[in-house]
């Protein structure tokens, strides 16, 4: 049977493809333990010599080479040598020791190597090996020791088995599909403009970074702790009506979220009704007494959550929208609200546009300028049967450019230095200087100079044209 490489062919080096041994390198150059071989006489001819092959194993390989050993079942030895890094020798003899157990990482369900954190797809394990191959360490060929283990290794080996009944077992590589891309699911924070385009950033989050929650109304999409900042809360009809929203309702629920009236039966969920009369006062008016007194009054807080009802009560009439808070903050009042629980895609936007009649009311009785809206959501998220419908909204992002808050950053070469100052405003509020990229990156890292990310690595990409222009000698302007 002929050696047939499925994966990497062309970092492979092939030496007899009738062989039955194939020797690993491991973290090892693949032409450095090339030269130890024939520099010991082991016999590398390509009609004669019993390796098959020679390859690398740095870990992320494996489930390449396991695919590659079940196409060719001839190799029924691997002689391992080289430098073991990243812990690649252990995983291989315990997938044929141990096996896999199935787990299930970013909403995947893959299969672990026991003993290991090796993760690999979950269409291959070791029960599709008819015969496992005889692994054998000989050491990273850097001592004497391990080379004479080299040469034993060929003078005592075994001659070649029958595999011809074996036959040959391809499985193709699965395309990559994760339920939710890697991120610390509470860390979460957007910052937009306008109402929509927050919307559009919340679902695109929650459908990327999203895990799988089942509750008892069914599977969710969720995030927790989610916090999204509006700078400039103003109302876009045209765009709702594109996206599906009846105005007439928004409208109403702007006008139903100021009421305190409400009927019997619902008193406890309609959020008028637990500002303005729930709990006996009105809540709106007592903030909009204390504003007109003192606006830097920090005190403007309502809670809209009954502990002694909400927590026991059995039905699911409890308010998700818990807290509002008002603070006079930078010459305009701005309110942050908090919810127990959110829709995202049918409430959030909704409940936001009920949040800016608020402000606008509170701001109208006490002459103060509107500001911004922050809503923080300690569990948010997207139905899945409501899935295809959220990625077609989340779909409508568009690229641009986004202005650092934190400032911007002018790079020249002085004196034979890299010279980075940081801007605000147009007045220098820092400067960074040495000749090398990567010192002055840590120093800007040190230092939260910079908040967003494109700006981020814009700045790395300039420095470092920066610092091989200086090495060159060559005039650097930035672009």
């Amino acid at each position: 049977m002929k050696f047939i490489p499925l994966y990497y062919g062309d970092m492979i080096k092939t030496v007899n493809p009738y062989g039955y041994v194939g020797v690993l390198t491991l973290w090892s150059k693949v032409d450095y333990v090339c030269q130890i071989l024939q520099k010991n006489g082991l016999d590398m001819s390509p009609e004669t010599s019993p390796i098959v092959a020679i390859g690398n194993l740095y870990g992320n390989g494996m489930k390449h080479l396991l695919r590659n050993l079940l196409y060719n079942p001839q190799i029924t030895n691997i002689l391992v040598c080289g430098k073991n890094r990243s812990n690649s020798l252990e995983e291989l003899l315990s997938f044929f020791n141990n096996g896999v157990e199935n787990i299930n990482i970013l909403g995947v369900d893959v299969k672990r190597i026991k003993g290991t954190s090796r993760v690999l797809d979950n269409l291959i394990d070791n029960s599709y090996f008819k015969r496992n191959p005889v692994i054998t360490y000989v050491g990273d060929l850097t001592n004497k020791e391990s080379i004479q283990g080299l040469i034993e290794y060929f003078k005592n080996l075994q001659k070649k088995l029958d595999s011809s009944k074996i036959p040959r077992i391809e499985i193709e590589l699965p395309i990559v599909s994760v339920g939710h891309f890697p991120s610390n699911p509470r860390s979460h924070i957007i910052i937009k403009n306008t109402p929509l385009e927050a919307w559009k950033e919340l679902l695109f989050t929650i459908i990327r970074f999203g895990h799988e929650s089942q509750l008892k109304k069914g599977k969710r999409k969720e995030l927790q702790s989610v916090k999204v900042v509006v700078e400039n809360p103003i109302e876009e009809y045209k765009y709702l009506l594109r996206c599906g929203f009846d105005i007439s309702l928004i409208k109403k629920y702007q006008d139903e979220i100021l009421n305190c009236e409400s009927s019997p039966n619902d008193t406890s969920y309609t959020y008028g009704h637990r500002i303005r009369k729930y709990f006996n006062i009105d809540g709106l008016s007592e903030i909009i007494a204390r504003l007109n007194l003192d606006s830097q009054d920090r005190k403007c807080y309502l809670s809209l959550w009954d502990t002694e009802r909400d927590l026991y009560h059995e039905e699911d009439d409890s308010p998700c929208m818990v807290s509002l808070y008002f603070r006079f903050y930078d010459e305009k009042l701005t309110l942050t609200a908090s919810f127990r629980t959110h829709n995202a895609l049918d409430a959030w936007l909704i409940n936001f546009y009920g949040l800016m009649a608020i402000l606008r009311y509170v701001c109208g009785k006490t002459g103060l300028k509107e500001g911004s809206i922050t809503v923080i959501s300690h569990s948010i998220s997207v139905n899945i049967d409501d899935y295809d419908r959220a990625q077609m909204i989340a779909n409508e992002r568009r690229y641009e450019i986004v202005m650092d808050p934190s400032g911007y950053f002018n790079i020249t070469i002085e004196n034979n230095n890299i010279v980075v100052r940081h801007t605000f405003n147009g007045i220098v509020i820092g400067e960074y200087k040495g000749t090398k990229a990567e010192t002055l990156q840590l120093e800007i890292y040190r230092n939260k100079a910079v908040s967003d990310i494109g700006h981020a690595m814009y700045l790395g990409r300039e420095i470092a044209r920066a610092e091989i222009c200086l090495k060159r000698g060559e005039l650097y302007t930035q672009k």
